[in-house]
């Protein structure tokens, strides 16, 4: 016998799901992933992650959406700068649509980094902190280590070569503290964020900027003194955020996780439409370039995502032949590997071009040496102001161990033919004709390099000199000297690829390669095949031992060295 009240009560509930106002929730606990990752088993650990697509498809369908009352974010430092300001741009747009936006956390950076994480709530209209937190907004700081002291203890020699005075990666071998060049970039680099995030913040709180850098200047602080000061307007704990929360928007609101109600809202869209759709296609590129295809960056699940030139390439390709593909979205979040590699995938980008499909290119937190290779051919280049980029430059070399195994008692046999055999043994020096092989190489990749980035930024090669020799640029610095051409992210991208496709301004985006679970089991029939990209390499190429012994960047001399996402 069934229950009249537990069918009434049963259908009260599904009339709620469809009519109760609705808040947003997004928690960045575990970051935000840019795209699906290629390796298997690194898409298994993303697939409770929220997607960056996910986040500004559903904060955009938000805005208009009269259900939607008010967006609820926890934060905390998962994400870099560039991320940051993409998702404040989007929180934005959903506090001029008139929905109520509120930030919470525990702190912003408990014994830690707290200035990106707090400036990023500063967007919101109301920032709420733990009692016991801390708003550790203390500024932006590069710590870059020299290793030539140690190496000269170890008895290790580094030979390299780079082209030019602010390519940085040698020096973290050759150098034992700064170049005037090296500090140079890196006091401007940093100086650039701050700018950016004292800027943002005096904005968004309505506070002079002399007083943002004298708090900077204090800081950490206490909660009770961010409350004070005005960069918090509440200190309180979860509970008493979401019951003050729903006083405003009213008791029957249903909570929805951003992710969650835009797979749920976009689905009638997902559904096949009649007739040939028109599409946006959208190929993302993350982590070190490398030949081969695309996957995990090393041998550990964590060592995150490489962009393999074949499954870019063939990404490119399958944009190109599709007829319903009216523009394409490159998203490129990497700092560079391969020279030969980016050079392939730069290639795709001009075959795209010339085949008519407009290419635009969003950099993420990162997009440098090589990054930049990949991104200079588009039509148009978008940038964060808070986006690593340009680092226009090249190195390469070696260290040479033979003191250090004499010091450990290691012998080492060696037999050969050809004068070059031993060229990138890390038991041997460079001899006069190797430099000379060298210095060539060296000097290839660079007049490559410019004279590229010349004809696709439409600039003098004499110009693109000032801005190359290795130096590295913030988004914002380097559309002053236009290396890139908008400030924005992802969003901004796609509706300039539905300009320039002459779509309409809600056309679909798609992501390639598409391929179906079977079509990645089956081997590829051609080259030409979408599933072809297999084959794997390692960018530094015969020096590939060595560099994973020496802990270099393994993907290749168009490398930035280190960690560059500020956060």
């Amino acid at each position: 016998m069934v229950d009249p009240g537990s069918v009434v009560s049963a259908l009260k509930q599904a009339r709620d799901r469809r009519t109760a106002p609705l808040v947003l929730e997004l928690d960045l606990t575990d970051g935000v992933v840019e795209t699906p990752p290629a390796d298997p088993v690194a898409a298994i650990l993303s697939m409770r992650r929220t997607h960056l697509r996910d986040v500004l498809d559903g904060l955009r369908r938000a805005r208009s959406d009269s259900r939607v009352r008010a967006l609820v974010v926890k934060i905390t430092g998962g994400i870099g700068l560039a991320m940051a300001q993409e998702l404040r741009e989007a929180v934005t747009a959903v506090r001029e649509a008139g929905k109520l936006t509120v930030a919470w956390a525990e702190t912003f950076g408990e014994g830690g980094r707290g200035t990106v994480p707090y400036y990023l709530a500063s967007a919101f209209d109301k920032v709420y902190l733990q009692p016991t937190g801390e708003v550790g907004l203390t500024g932006i700081a590069l710590e870059e280590p020299f290793f030539a002291g140690a190496l000269e203890k170890l008895r290790v020699q580094p030979q390299f070569a780079k082209r030019h005075e602010y390519k940085t990666m040698a020096n973290t071998f050759m150098e034992k503290a700064y170049t005037p060049e090296h500090e140079e970039s890196s006091q401007r680099l940093v100086a650039s964020l701050g700018e950016q995030i004292t800027a943002g913040i005096a904005a968004a709180r309505d506070l002079p900027a002399d007083r943002v850098r004298e708090l900077t200047d204090r800081g950490p602080l206490l909660a009770a003194e961010a409350l004070e000061a005005g960069l918090v307007d509440r200190l309180g704990y979860r509970d008493e955020v979401y019951a003050e929360l729903r006083e405003q928007v009213g008791e029957n609101a249903m909570l929805r996780y951003v992710a969650r109600y835009n797979r749920t809202h976009s689905l009638p869209r997902r559904l096949p439409q009649p007739g040939k759709q028109e599409v946006v296609a959208l190929i993302s590129g993350h982590g070190p370039i490398r030949l081969g295809r695309s996957g995990r960056g090393g041998p550990l699940p964590t060592q995150g995502t490489a962009m393999g030139s074949d499954t870019i390439g063939a990404a490119l390709r399958a944009a190109v032949k599709d007829d319903r593909v009216k523009a394409i979205v490159f998203r490129v979040n990497s700092p560079g590997g391969s020279a030969v590699a980016s050079d392939a995938i730069w290639r795709e980008v001009v075959l795209a071009r010339k085949a008519g499909k407009p290419v635009i290119v969003s950099m993420g937190n990162v997009a440098a040496s090589g990054g930049y290779y990949v991104s200079m051919a588009a039509d148009t280049i978008v940038a964060q102001p808070g986006t690593i980029t340009g680092s226009i430059g090249v190195v390469v070399g070696k260290a040479v161990v033979n003191g250090l195994l004499d010091r450990v008692g290691v012998g080492l046999g060696t037999v050969a033919e050809g004068e070059h055999a031993r060229m990138f043994s890390s038991t041997k020096d460079f001899s006069e004709s190797e430099w000379e092989r060298v210095n060539a190489s060296l000097d290839q990749i660079y007049d490559d390099f410019t004279r590229k980035v010349a004809e696709g930024r439409e600039l003098s090669r004499e110009r693109v000199h000032e801005l190359a020799r290795g130096r590295v640029w913030t988004g914002a610095d380097a559309k002053e000297h236009g290396l890139v051409d908008e400030l924005g992210g992802l969003d901004l991208a796609l509706d300039l690829a539905r300009k320039k496709g002459g779509l309409a301004a809600d056309a679909p985006v798609r992501s390639y390669p598409h391929t179906s679970p079977f079509e990645r089991l089956r081997p590829p029939e051609s080259s030409e095949d979408r599933t072809a990209a297999n084959a794997r390499f390692d960018g530094w190429g015969s020096l590939g031992g060595l560099a994973a012994r020496l802990g270099l960047p393994a993907a290749g001399p168009l490398t930035l060295p280190g960690t560059w996402e500020i956060r």
